[in-house]
């Protein structure tokens, strides 16, 4: 993710979620698990979507944005990718300090897919969802490839 600290604004650019490359290991009521968006699923998931909020750490409380007005996603050949502006001091300050980690989401499975790795881990596929949000983070990410460079002007 690229960071650009403005003086009133930071912009971001980068990817949310890399398709096709597996998460680290999450547990849920099945075990452990890795799981992989596959290609094509973001895009049909924001075809559908009128709207999606950017949110700080999944806080719906900390609404930085939305598709209706500062933030851009789209789906290209390595994920999803973002580009928004925004102007909340907490987030500048986080910017400023090297504290943003990179980007998360929410999302429900429409339709997916499980196979063993190994006896103690399995592989999710993910090969439809909604998505209900998308986060700018202050803490570890559970996808690999969407850590933060930072940029001054």
């Amino acid at each position: 993710m690229r960071v650009q600290i403005r003086e009133n604004s930071i912009e971001i650019e980068g990817y949310v979620n890399a398709v096709c490359r597996d998460s680290r290991v999450l547990i849920d009521r099945r075990g452990k698990f890795v799981e992989q968006i596959q290609a094509g699923a973001w895009q049909r998931a924001l075809e559908r979507e009128n709207e999606v909020r950017l949110l700080f750490n999944h806080d719906n409380k900390r609404q930085l944005g939305s598709t209706k007005d500062n933030v851009e996603l789209w789906e290209d050949n390595i994920g999803l990718k973002i580009r928004a502006t925004i102007s909340d001091e907490e987030v500048i300050e986080c910017a400023k300090e090297n504290k943003l980690t990179g980007f998360s989401f929410g999302f429900f499975a429409n339709k997916q897919k499980y196979e063993p790795v190994n006896e103690n881990l399995e592989r999710r596929y993910i090969e439809d969802l909604k998505v209900t949000e998308v986060s700018l983070l202050s803490k570890k990410p559970a996808y690999f490839g969407t850590q933060v460079e930072f940029r001054d002007d």
